[in-house]
């Protein structure tokens, strides 16, 4: 199984980036799938959840309003639109894939940095 993050990268305060999660390996559409992030000095914190078929949309507070997750389960392709970025979201995002108990699996992120 291999999860491949891309998209992150240098933006503006205010500023607009969109990431992509491919999967390979398992049967995409039978996971459920999550963003996380891991902001330097800082736990992994959960930032968004779609469920199998683009249902059950899940995010944090502190990206609600900002931030969009969708899945094309024919291209097995995660992607998280965020918008209005702040200096606050600077982070490596990881795609994380959840199927049945114990079956979780991890992408080795991509880095988004906020700056001015």
């Amino acid at each position: 199984v291999q999860l491949v993050e891309s998209g992150g990268e240098l933006t503006h305060p205010g500023g607009s980036l969109t990431l992509s999660c491919v999967a390979s390996g398992l049967s995409f559409s039978d996971y459920a799938m999550n963003w996380y992030r891991r902001a330097p000095g800082k736990k992994r914190e959960f930032v968004a959840a779609i469920g199998r078929q683009g249902d059950n949309l899940l995010y944090a507070d502190a990206v609600k309003g900002r931030f969009t997750i969708s899945r094309d389960n024919k291209k097995n392709m995660m992607l998280l639109q965020m918008d209005n970025l702040q200096v606050e979201d600077t982070a490596v995002y990881l795609c994380n894939a959840v199927g049945g108990p114990g079956q979780g699996f991890w992408g080795q992120g991509t880095q988004v940095t906020v700056s001015s």
